[in-house]
């Protein structure tokens, strides 16, 4: 009896202490992807095996979609996309896809059964975190052609959004 009581005495002591450290000096700081800031660097693998770095990109405007084959938004908004990249791609749009599925094999058949027209790459939790964190799927960011991200969207967005953003920024 007395060492239970010890043990939750001293797990109370370590919660008090952590909640003021915490309160007092913040939570650490993690990467995130700003508005206006640089899109963080990656080199991913491609579906086919090719490196693809996004720094390689830079001269276009990318849409970074993190999205998974079981993520049913996910599912819905694939066709807009490809029929973005088909709309603007001779103008410099180059969509990326980032899978957060565990494996590739149910990539490679949502690739071919949705006519994917983009690069799809494997993407994992360091990946995710680059970009703040992925809690949830879709993610997509936008960036422009100096690399910059200009705009971030969670969630499920109406496909008339991604080619407005798109747009204008073909047209800088």
């Amino acid at each position: 009896m007395r060492n239970r009581l010890l043990t939750v005495l001293t797990l109370l002591i370590a919660v008090v202490a952590l909640f003021f450290l915490v309160r007092h000096h913040g939570l650490p700081a993690t990467a995130s992807a700003e508005q206006g800031e640089v899109a963080p660097d990656f080199s991913l693998k491609e579906l086919n095996g090719q490196p693809l770095t996004l720094s390689s990109l830079r001269g276009k405007v990318v849409l970074l979609d993190f999205w998974a084959t079981w993520c049913v938004p996910c599912r819905e908004e694939t066709p807009h996309l490809v029929d973005l990249q088909n709309k603007y791609g001779a103008q410099g749009l180059q969509i990326i896809g980032i899978s957060m599925d565990d494996t590739a094999d149910p990539v490679r058949d949502f690739y071919q059964k949705f006519k994917m027209n983009y690069p799809v790459v494997m993407g994992d939790a360091k990946t995710g975190e680059l970009y703040g964190g992925v809690l949830g799927l879709p993610i997509a960011f936008i960036i422009d052609r100096e690399g910059r991200i200009t705009s971030r969207h969670i969630g499920a967005t109406a496909p008339g959004v991604f080619d407005a953003e798109v747009l204008k920024l073909l047209r800088q």
